[in-house]
């Protein structure tokens, strides 16, 4: 389907819905706000779905367009900007800064990489620093720009055996997106999530919760994506011969050194990061909220004396347009669950259904969803509202929901476009890398993988973990 017929058949569909919600004897039980809510989300999905426009235009247009009238109160759309997980997301950025100054990521990879002998052995080390780096650095976008100079000093040490450096080229995005769900800050998406849990429900997802529920999943999911991935692109003869990844390779693609004793930055700053990621993990113990130890951390990492990096410089790697994308969807998930049109939206499914079913349903459809919305968190902002107002009424839990729908809609490798970390590796000039049918090849196989790990993890391991699938 061509852009302009997309655009087209999007635009009469979300008219027609509008069309429909404005006649009042329509859709008895809607309430004014309720219906204004939803004529603003049908219209920014249709957006999101089928225009070139900035996903971040369309949140604040909606956002605007909800406190024009009356929907929600001015209070409401700029007191978002000043929630706790958008100043979180904020000081990870600047501590991400402090550590890619310093060159710690390449030391990083010689010494996990520098170790492999074999192709499995080099893959599923790969993999394994591809998901700390999701401590590290915040958004897959800065983990996929931080780890591609990696990738390409493999590629060059393997440059005679293409197949394997397609391979990893397949590898590095896919490990990212799917072990972006080890952390809170993993992901925009993720605090889009706790923040509708925290307005529609009252539960609150801390740090140290996000990370023992997600963490389990990201490391078997990504490791048995590296597997997927493996048998996917290369053959029994491409796997038989040994590797040796040297220090001087990995090198060659750095500007700091990677070997040889640390420098006092070097030292200064992953000790500060290693303090930040325990101080998160004891939050229960300490009770100092994770967005507080962050902007602590991001002064230190900043601070003339102690810092690796000047404050305006970090500040400058910060998405400011992703950050005002979730103070806007926040809006809109308040002004849906306020308004009760979220819990007039659910009030129509069928009655009756299982919760093993009902969360089925969800994760097909999350996993399934990046077809149609390629932003992970226009996803979230628009499944996440929707699957807790259910959840309620099909007695399920709404955080096993929430958090089920979350991890599956971190699935979105079928496409180029489906992601930016598959577009950075699928277009590196003079390295071979992957073709849209290894990606569809691949996809056939990790996202039935995907959905049926989430499914087991959300009946299965997360009950055992606090979270049950049924309140």
């Amino acid at each position: 389907m061509t852009l302009n017929l997309r655009m087209t058949v999007a635009l009469c569909v979300a008219l027609s819905l509008c069309a429909l919600l404005v006649v009042p004897g329509n859709f008895s039980g809607l309430g004014g706000d309720a219906r204004l809510t939803l004529a603003v989300f049908v219209l920014a999905t249709c957006t999101w779905i089928a225009t070139p426009i900035d996903d971040t235009y369309i949140a604040l247009g909606a956002g605007l367009a909800l406190t024009v009238t009356g929907v929600i109160s001015s209070d409401t759309l700029f007191g978002t900007l000043g929630d706790s997980t958008v100043w979180l997301l904020i000081c990870a950025f600047v501590l991400a800064a402090a550590v890619s100054r310093t060159g710690l990521a390449g030391r990083a990879a010689v010494f996990l990489v520098g170790g492999a002998r074999t192709v499995r052995q080099l893959t599923h080390l790969t993999t394994a620093a591809l998901v700390v780096t999701a401590f590290a650095v915040p958004a897959t976008s800065g983990r996929a720009a931080l780890a591609l100079p990696v990738f390409l000093a493999l590629a060059k040490a393997l440059s005679d055996r293409k197949r394997l450096v397609v391979m990893l080229a397949l590898l590095f995005p896919t490990v990212i997106l799917l072990s972006a769900v080890a952390t809170l800050i993993g992901a925009g998406a993720h605090l889009i999530t706790v923040s509708v849990l925290w307005e529609a429900t009252g539960d609150r997802i801390g740090f140290t919760e996000w990370l023992l529920l997600g963490l389990p999943l990201a490391v078997v999911s990504s490791h048995l994506a590296a597997e997927a991935v493996l048998l996917t692109t290369t053959r029994r003869a491409d796997r038989r011969g040994p590797v040796h990844i040297t220090a001087e390779q990995i090198q060659q693609h750095s500007d700091r050194p990677v070997t040889g004793p640390w420098s006092q930055a070097e030292s200064r700053c992953a000790l500060l990061l290693a303090t930040v990621v325990v101080l998160w993990c004891a939050e229960p113990l300490h009770r100092v909220p994770p967005a507080v130890v962050a902007l602590i951390g991001a002064v230190v990492a900043s601070s003339p004396a102690l810092g690796t990096v000047r404050l305006k410089d970090a500040l400058k790697t910060v998405p400011w347009s992703l950050l005002l994308f979730m103070a806007a969807t926040m809006a809109m998930g308040v002004a849906l669950a306020d308004s009760g049109a979220a819990k007039w939206l659910v009030s129509g499914l069928p009655g009756g259904v299982s919760p093993a079913v009902f969360l089925i349903v969800v994760i097909v459809v999350s996993t399934a969803a990046h077809l149609v919305l390629q932003s992970r968190s226009a996803r979230s902002s628009v499944l996440v509202p929707l699957v807790v107002a259910a959840a309620v009424g099909a007695g399920v839990n709404p955080v096993a929901a929430a958090l089920a729908s979350t991890a599956a809609a971190g699935f979105c490798h079928t496409l180029p476009a489906s992601a930016k970390p598959v577009t950075l590796f699928a277009e590196i000039p003079g390295t071979p890398t992957y073709t849209p049918s290894d990606l569809l090849r691949l996809s056939a196989v990790l996202a039935p993988l995907t959905a049926a790990l989430v499914l087991l993890f959300a009946v299965a391991v997360w009950p055992l973990l606090g979270v049950p699938l049924t309140r």
